[in-house]
């Protein structure tokens, strides 16, 4: 059966929704913009701290479900668009390690990289979420090493997530430029919808800029 509920992604361009509206396009999903100037600081703006009180994007709405946080909007799009094939389903043996590495952009990545971009010490290793940065660095990057993605050969709503977030990572040199990581970045930014958005918010910016 065909959902026919409306989906929102509030986007607001060159943040990290740029890799929700990324993966809407690699669902092929039928989807509306509702486009914030952060800039401008509408999203801390009542109507929308009302929907989303942390006063972030991503964020999309569905229905009535409101759904924040990549990763839990990274499963939720890619499994509501099952014939895309981005997520493998439950019971297949991929399903397992396309969970880890979702989680584990959240739980290990983005707090070991903001402690070193604020050169904070790590708390001890018994209770920090990621060990230590090196660790949890070379934890990723042998994964990179075992494919063109980060399932291997297979494709998937991870890479996207993956992809955007090395690209800023690298960027802004919080992350090596390691060969296997540019190499890895290179792939995710030339996918045709990657170029599409980045098309997209260089529009958006430039509107919200006038």
């Amino acid at each position: 059966m065909t959902d026919t509920r409306k989906l929102t992604l509030f986007h607001s361009p060159n943040t990290r929704s740029t890799g929700a509206l990324i993966l809407l396009e690699e669902l092929g999903a039928p989807y509306e913009l509702h486009v914030l100037n952060m800039k401008a600081g509408e999203q801390r703006q009542p109507a929308y701290l009302a929907l989303n009180p942390m006063g972030k994007v991503p964020a999309i709405k569905h229905g009535d479900a409101f759904i924040t946080e990549q990763v839990a909007i990274s499963l939720y799009l890619a499994d509501l668009f099952p014939q895309a094939k981005l997520a493998p389903p439950i019971g297949d043996p991929m399903r397992g390690p396309y969970l880890r590495w979702l989680v584990y952009y959240a739980a290990c990545f983005e707090p070991a990289v903001v402690d070193r971009a604020l050169k904070r010490e790590p708390a001890p290793p018994r209770m920090s979420p990621y060990g230590d940065f090196d660790t949890m660095l070379s934890t990723l990057v042998g994964q990179l090493g075992k494919g063109p993605y980060i399932l291997g050969e297979q494709f998937s709503a991870a890479d996207v997530l993956w992809g955007t977030a090395l690209a800023w990572m690298t960027a802004f040199k919080l992350v090596p430029e390691m060969p296997v990581v540019t190499a890895y970045v290179d792939r995710m930014n030339a996918r045709p919808a990657a170029v599409r958005v980045r098309a997209k918010d260089t529009e958006l910016a430039a509107s919200q800029a006038a």
